[in-house]
């Protein structure tokens, strides 16, 4: 039998979602554009009262403004997207989520994989499940493609992560 056991905490959900948020094609053009048109916006503003008024001091402080906005703008993103994903969770849910998993690949029985969570115990079928990938410090098993078991590797309490990894991609190939 193969088993884990392994803590699942707020920055873990948090990682997950950065991750998804930045291999969203829409959304990493609209930082782009955030951070290249308003800035490039107002240099020409900063540019325009250099040229026509000769305010050099305003035009400074226009065109530092737009670099400030072109370095920061990105981070401040990602700030108050990490506040917006605890915020889309209620206390409940928050306690039904984080905590100590268990996860288990029985060969009594072989078509399931068992989850046990603070939520309660679950089984989830293999052929539902979508892949699994391997991240530096995470390992994701896809119950979905935007959803994923997140298991940080420097929280496995019980257990050998990387047999069970293989284990459980062999097994998703199997049923798929």
């Amino acid at each position: 039998m193969f088993e884990i056991e392994y803590e699942f905490r707020e920055e873990d959900l948090i990682h997950f979602n950065e991750i998804q948020f930045m291999r969203n094609e829409d959304i990493q053009n609209n930082i782009r554009k955030n951070r290249w048109i308003v800035p490039g916006i107002m240099g020409l503003i900063g540019s325009f009262y250099y040229f026509y008024y000769g305010d050099i001091k305003s035009s400074g402080y226009v065109v530092a403004i737009a670099i400030l906005w072109a370095l920061l703008s990105p981070k401040i993103m990602m700030l108050d997207l990490r506040r917006q994903i605890l915020k889309n969770y209620t206390n409940k849910e928050k306690i039904n989520m984080f905590g100590s998993y268990t996860l288990s690949i029985d060969p009594a029985n072989p078509n399931y994989l068992l989850e046990k969570s603070p939520s309660g115990k679950h089984k989830m079928a293999w052929s539902e499940l979508v892949r699994v990938e391997y991240g530096k410090r995470y390992v994701y098993i896809y119950i979905s493609l935007n959803t994923a078991l997140v298991i940080p590797v420097e929280t496995v309490k019980k257990g050998n992560l990387e047999q069970f990894a293989e284990q459980a991609e062999k097994m998703i190939e199997r049923f798929a």
